[in-house]
């Protein structure tokens, strides 16, 4: 298997996330959790969400971050 390199540093990428538009206007961010591992880590991401008030949810391989306080509800 190859070697992967990173080439941003965990804080840049994790800035990243959060300085796209949809993530600036209260929007939906998704991220397969496998670049998220690869990058900064499932910690250190859901750190950085709960530190901003936002939440995120895992669903198969995408991680979902919703760039608000609003309540996240389970529809069906």
């Amino acid at each position: 298997m190859p070697q992967v390199f990173r080439t941003v540093s965990t804080k840049l990428w994790l800035q990243q996330i959060f300085d796209v538009k949809s993530a600036r206007y209260g929007g939906v961010v998704r991220r397969k959790l496998r670049d998220v591992e690869r990058n900064a880590g499932l910690a250190r991401l859901q750190a950085q969400v709960l530190r901003r008030g936002d939440h995120t949810v895992l669903n198969g391989e995408q991680v979902v971050i919703f760039c608000n306080n609003e309540p996240v509800r389970l529809l069906c």
